[in-house]
C-alpha cells in the first residue's frame, strides 16, 4: 500500500514461446527466469499482492512456493499467440471481482522476461506516479543510437530515401535522446485501465526511465546470454 492505495502485481508467464522455448523456466544465474520477477514483486514496499497468471503447471508451482498467488490455470483462450496483455489483465480483474469481491486501486504489470528490473525500480515507478500526480507510469530506456539514424527499407534495399532522412553533419551525442518501451514495468490505475482496456492511456501518463542494462528483455538466446553476462559481471547500475 502507498498513499492509502492498494497495488496488485500481475506477472504473466505463458508456458509457450516460439523464439526461446519455455523461456520463463530457463535457469538464469541459478534461478528460473520467472523467479526473479516474483521475488522482486514480493520485496516491493508497496505491492499488496503478487499474482502469477500462467497456463503452465510448473510455473504455477514455482510461484506458489515463492509466496505469490496463483489461484488458477490461465484458460487457453488467454494463453495463445493472439491473446494480448489487456486480455490477461482483464481476466485477472474479473477473477478478483467475481471470485474474491475485491479490486485493487492500481495494477502493476511485470513481464518476467525483464529479469534485471528489481524491487527498487518497481517502488520508484510507483513513487513517480504519485509524485507527478498521473494515472499511469510506463518504464522506458534510452535507445542505443539516435532515432534519426533509423528508417525503413524497400524490398530491394534501395537506400536513397533512407539516406535523405539522415543528418550526417551531427554527432550522435549532439542529437536529442530517444527512448523506447522496455517492457519492465507498467503501473496503471485500475479504473482507468477498465475504461480504456489498455495500460497505454491517452493522457496523464508518464515515463519512468531505466538504464539499458536493467532493461534487457529476453526474447531470444542472445538476449538471454546478455542477461547472464550482466549478472555474472555485476554490471547492473546501483542508481
Amino acid at each position: 500500500m502507498f498513499n492509502g492505495k492498494t497495488f496488485l502485481a500481475i506477472i504473466p508467464a505463458r508456458g509457450g514461446s516460439k523464439r526461446l522455448p519455455h523461456k520463463n523456466l530457463l535457469m538464469l544465474a541459478g534461478k528460473p527466469l520467472i523467479t526473479r520477477t516474483v521475488e522482486s514483486a514480493l520485496k516491493s514496499c508497496f505491492i499488496d499482492e503478487v499474482l502469477v497468471t500462467s497456463d503452465n503447471e510448473q510455473t504455477i508451482d514455482i510461484a506458489k512456493k515463492l509466496g505469490a498467488v496463483a489461484p488458477f490455470k490461465r484458460p487457453a483462450v488467454f494463453s495463445n499467440d493472439m491473446a494480448t496483455s489487456s486480455d490477461v489483465i482483464r481476466h485477472t480483474i474479473d477473477y478478483y471481482e467475481t471470485e474474491c469481491n475485491k479490486i485493487f486501486d492500481y495494477i502493476v504489470y511485470l513481464n518476467p522476461t525483464t529479469p534485471l528490473r528489481d524491487e527498487r525500480h518497481i517502488d520508484e515507478a510507483i513513487e513517480h506516479l504519485f509524485l507527478n500526480k498521473v494515472d499511469a507510469v510506463i518504464s522506458v530506456c534510452e535507445l542505443e543510437h539516435p532515432i534519426s539514424w533509423t528508417g525503413t527499407l524497400p524490398d530491394n534495399s534501395d537506400m536513397t530515401d533512407f539516406i535523405k532522412n539522415i543528418d550526417f553533419n551531427s554527432r550522435s551525442q549532439d542529437l536529442p535522446k530517444s527512448y523506447r518501451l522496455n517492457g519492465a514495468i507498467y503501473v496503471c490505475q485500475t479504473d482507468k485501465f477498465k475504461e480504456f482496456n489498455s495500460l497505454f492511456l491517452r493522457e496523464n501518463i508518464y515515463a519512468y526511465k531505466m538504464s539499458r542494462e536493467t532493461s534487457v528483455d529476453i526474447d531470444t538466446k542472445i538476449d538471454f546470454l546478455l542477461a547472464e553476462a550482466i549478472l555474472a559481471n555485476n554490471e547492473i547500475p546501483k542508481a
